[in-house]
């Protein structure tokens, strides 16, 4: 117990860190945005927005959120990798509607689609009308 009250746990400043670095805002932000300039910043937001999304799709399928089935119809290696995860950029068909849907995710090394393959998306709660990709389906 801190002297003014609990103390948060070392996963809650690290998330809060994150979360100024991802805004730019705060002590954080503003410092890594002064050390690294505008290019490599805006990088560095899209890579902890990615990492971001994909724990949110983590969760919500684990809590039982339904899945939209799509194909992977093109897969191309953007060379980011997160956690020594790659980020890809995925073209993906949805089963039901046909609609085409271009997506930048992260996805595992062990796991990683290949043109043709069955993936499963969950709806963005963030994003309405957007989905979060969520991993392969099972045959």
């Amino acid at each position: 117990m801190g002297l003014f009250g609990k103390r948060k746990s070392r996963e809650e400043r690290g998330m809060d860190m994150i979360g100024q670095i991802a805004e730019g805002k705060g002590f954080y932000g503003r410092l890594t945005k002064a050390f690294v300039g505008d290019n490599d910043f805006n990088r560095i937001q899209q890579s902890i927005q990615s990492m971001q999304s994909g724990t949110i799709a983590a969760q919500l399928r684990a809590s039982g959120a339904p899945t939209t089935r799509a194909v992977v119809t093109n897969l191309a290696d953007t060379g980011q990798l997160i956690n020594f995860d790659p980020v890809v950029d995925l073209a993906l068909r949805i089963v039901d509607t046909g609609q085409e849907l271009p997506m930048r995710t992260v996805v595992s090394k062990l796991q990683i689609p290949r043109i043709g393959d069955n993936v499963l998306l969950v709806a963005d709660p963030q994003n309405p009308g957007g989905f979060l990709y969520a991993g392969p389906a099972e045959p």
